[in-house]
């Protein structure tokens, strides 16, 4: 029989977002593991209370007001690896935190995750959110996981990753917690070298062709030195970092639909559509980057224009007016409405 979770004693969802901004949960619970998760999950399930699975808060934008419910603290660690016909497959449990899990692969000499460096939060978001940077995404490597259903009240293992629906940013798993992740399983390259450097950043700043393979840990060294630079590495010093990662995604439009912008960065997206660079949409609107939203308690970031940060002693909803400000001032100018990445828990736009 599992341990049970343990109940902690500050309620406050600030604490646990990398915007440091939310109201209080009823009550807060921390998982150590999956049978945990599934113990406290199916507790509250059946008392009926509404419930937030919260892992390292940085696609989380909580509303001023909290979240009248439990919020489940995804903190079960563990990864394995299991040699198969020259790969190498890559089990690590939900809460493990997500750049610890790609160091460990780097470390261990394998490749396929280093582009993925510094992405904050854990292990179990990332198929939830098909996490993705420099050219590469976790529908890349996934192969499967292992969920909680809460419909079912049962854990459905190996589910694969053709079942996810794994889109841009996206899954089926994204705003429905329905299904919970406990586990996830990646395949990653056993000759050590990286994933093809596809983005043609990175491959400048290697020094390299795009396609070309290098070294894993060159690889993570230079992703990680791009995102510190765009302030996209959490340092609790830097109130760059203070942020839920890029607020806004990508545009994906029809060809014919898409505004003709000059030096606007674009990308094929298939099906005659086409990805439209939303950064470049809110510098060529206007914004500059350190625009600062009420009181200048928020702005967007000093480094990248894509982030909306907090600079200490303001609420989500001075957040979300910095964010509507930002999406009309796009939608005015080009016709595009940009859509929030991160996870909206009791307010929207």
């Amino acid at each position: 029989m599992s341990s049970p979770a343990s109940t902690t004693t500050d309620p406050r969802l600030s604490a646990h977002t990398t915007l440091r901004l939310g109201g209080p949960a009823a009550r807060i619970v921390r998982a150590e593991g999956a049978a945990e998760v599934v113990d406290a999950v199916g507790s509250a399930d059946a008392a009926g209370e509404r419930v937030l699975l919260v892992g390292g808060g940085s696609n989380l934008v909580v509303a001023d007001d909290g979240f009248d419910g439990t919020a489940v603290l995804l903190a079960g660690r563990g990864l394995s690896y299991d040699r198969r016909d020259g790969s190498v497959v890559l089990t690590v449990e939900a809460g493990e935190d997500w750049d610890d899990v790609v160091a460990a692969t780097v470390a261990d000499g394998f490749g396929g995750l280093e582009c993925l460096s510094g992405i904050p939060g854990r292990a179990g978001a990332t198929p939830v959110q098909n996490v993705g940077a420099y050219g590469v995404e976790v529908a890349d490597l996934l192969l499967d996981v292992d969920l909680y259903d809460r419909r079912a009240r049962a854990v459905r293992e190996h589910v694969p990753a053709s079942a996810l629906g794994l889109g841009y940013r996206t899954s089926v798993l994204k705003g429905n917690d329905d299904a919970i992740v406990l586990r996830a399983r990646f395949a990653l390259r056993a000759d050590g070298r990286s994933a093809p450097i596809r983005y043609a950043e990175l491959a400048r700043t290697l020094g390299v062709e795009p396609e070309t393979r290098v070294d894993p840990g060159a690889a993570r060294d230079a992703v990680l030195a791009l995102r510190r630079g765009k302030g996209m590495v959490l340092d609790a010093a830097d109130h760059d970092t203070w942020s839920a990662g890029s607020f806004f995604t990508n545009p994906v439009l029809e060809v014919a639909e898409a505004p003709a912008v000059d030096g606007l960065a674009a990308w094929p997206a298939g099906e005659g559509r086409v990805k439209l660079s939303a950064a470049g949409l809110i510098q060529q609107a206007g914004f500059t980057r350190g625009h600062a939203g009420p009181g200048g308690r928020v702005s967007l970031s000093t480094r990248h224009v894509l982030a909306l940060t907090h600079r200490g002693g303001g609420t989500t909803a001075d957040l979300l007016a910095l964010a509507r400000e930002v999406r009309d001032g796009v939608a005015a100018r080009f016709g595009v409405e940009l859509r929030p990445e991160p996870v909206l828990v009791g307010c929207a736009l």
